[in-house]
């Protein structure tokens, strides 16, 4: 799968994530997870020593990766990165924020906390709703990078029927109804 082909990526997370119930605790549970992280990251050494700004917002390893999520959701598509873009630069500020209000201790007890209950969620969504293993077994790269980006995207065309470009959400259907087929019949392989 190349890694900016947009109409493929998004096929293989959707073909994941049909069930409207899904689709919310996903929109939900997943910008958490990148937060909490942004919050462990915060107490990473700086990489740049004088922050311009204050003296918690240190450009340290969170404000890198915020920014190379930012960079490439732009890549993918404008809109949706733009809108993914704002959503990293607010994570890293208010992760930067409340972690040095928090102090380590109390950052990771929180951090852990939530990520597991986020994770759990979405497991739980994946085995209710799906019935099907969540994309994080097949691609760790989605789980890890384009979770963020896709479920903003799913929102954008859930409400306000966005298309990336003309032909998209049909072309994207198309290839998420070919894989699902496929991956009903392997299923009944497996059975008979």
């Amino acid at each position: 799968m190349e890694l900016f082909d947009l109409e493929k990526q998004f096929a293989f997370f959707h073909g994941y994530h049909r069930n409207l119930k899904n689709i919310f605790v996903h929109v939900v549970f997943v910008w958490p997870i990148f937060f909490m992280f942004l919050l462990m990251l915060y107490f990473t050494p700086p990489l740049i020593t004088h922050s311009p700004i204050n003296d918690y917002l240190v450009f340290n390893y969170g404000f890198f990766l915020a920014l190379g999520y930012s960079i490439y959701y732009l890549c993918l598509d404008k809109t949706t990165g733009s809108l993914a873009a704002f959503f990293c630069l607010i994570c890293w500020i208010g992760s930067s924020a409340l972690a040095h209000r928090l102090g380590f201790s109390l950052a990771a007890k929180v951090a852990v906390g939530s990520q597991l209950l986020s994770l759990v969620a979405q497991l739980t969504s994946h085995a209710i709703f799906e019935k099907r293993v969540p994309s994080v077994i097949d691609n760790l790269f989605q789980t890890l990078v384009l979770a963020q980006f896709f479920v903003l995207l799913e929102v954008l065309q859930l409400a306000f029927d966005y298309e990336p470009y003309p032909e998209f959400n049909a072309k994207v259907k198309a290839i998420v109804d070919n894989d699902i087929k496929l991956w009903e019949d392997e299923k009944s392989k497996k059975r008979s």
